[in-house]
């Protein structure tokens, strides 16, 4: 899911070296006809953008000839990587004018290569039967109302708001803010602390409000209703600590270097061609989640029931 750009002192070089270590391979061109190079593809911390590498990279290596070079980054230094030569791909970006400002318009060091298929959405949530038992609820201008019940150990006597993994794209605690809310925002660390805590909510009947996004496989699974915050428009959330509003819907898209695009091989070809839906990478991830698959044998079982999806991206004989 998306994350927060923050000013980030560790070189990357140093971030990618906890993670299996950065490829010797100097580029992704193929080096003569017939001969495949290594495509290094940023792995970010949600299971959504697994599930897109996982199919990516099991095409990569099985229908193309690839190396694939898997590094496990946040996607703030996945940028950063554009530009050192350590990153390929990110294929899974989450709007984030900032970076493409700073790293397709001034530094031109990376390529925006078109929509992913997947539609983002982050907003508040809470469990169906919290809708149901308080219809009025959903209305952010009740939320107040309903503060006592959210309060737990680690909110100070306000109501708690959990959201993820501290890095991620998050508005909540200006909106808390500048709504007026009597709340506090909570971090449950991870992607999977905060999916954890969402099923225990509906499982144990907890009053849980949370941060969350889709795609996710777990709204295939559970039902959540979502909290109507004030409308987002256009500009709304230029000002981060003035932001009053919803947060806009995504059109998820794939970021790649420069050096990679200019290169014109048939890796770069497939990843722009790569489109599908939420309801793909939701069955990818269900399996890597739920189904105890390595994202390797989680994309290879989507690749292999789905040719009819993929072959388009494959490109086409020169």
């Amino acid at each position: 899911m998306p994350f927060r750009f923050a000013a980030v002192t560790v070189a990357l070089g140093m971030a990618v070296a906890g993670c299996g270590g950065a490829s010797s391979d100097a580029g992704t061109d193929e080096k003569e006809a017939g001969s495949k190079g290594t495509v290094k593809l940023a792995i970010n911390p949600w299971v959504g953008y697994e599930a897109n590498a996982a199919v990516l990279g099991y095409l990569l290596e099985h229908e193309l000839g690839y190396t694939v070079d898997k590094k496990s980054l946040k996607e703030e230094i996945s940028w950063q990587g554009f530009e050192t030569g350590e990153v390929d791909a990110v294929v899974e970006n989450w709007g984030h004018d900032d970076l493409k400002k700073t790293y397709i318009e001034e530094k031109k060091v990376a390529v925006d290569l078109g929509a992913t298929g997947n539609k983002g959405v982050i907003g508040w949530y809470v469990p169906q039967w919290m809708a149901e038992k308080y219809p009025d609820i959903t209305d952010g201008a009740n939320l107040n109302k309903y503060a006592d019940l959210f309060k737990t150990s680690e909110s100070g006597g306000k109501g708690q708001l959990l959201d993820g993994d501290p890095s991620f794209v998050t508005n909540d605690a200006a909106l808390v803010e500048n709504l007026k809310l009597n709340y506090k925002v909570v971090y449950s660390g991870s992607e999977a602390a905060l999916i954890k805590a969402a099923q225990q909510a509906t499982a144990q009947k907890k009053p849980l409000l949370f941060y969350f996004y889709e795609p996710q496989w777990l709204f295939s699974k559970e039902k959540y209703a979502r909290v109507k915050l004030p409308a987002y428009t256009a500009g709304c959330d230029a000002d981060p600590k003035k932001i009053a509003c919803d947060y806009p819907d995504y059109t998820l898209d794939k970021i790649v270097s420069k050096k990679f695009a200019d290169g014109d091989s048939t890796a770069f070809k497939l990843i722009k061609n790569f489109t599908w839906t939420n309801d793909d990478q939701n069955l990818v991830s269900d399996y890597i989640t739920n189904q105890g698959m390595t994202a390797e044998a989680a994309g290879e079982k989507w690749v292999k029931e789905h040719e009819a999806t993929w072959k388009p991206w494959i490109p086409a004989a020169s």
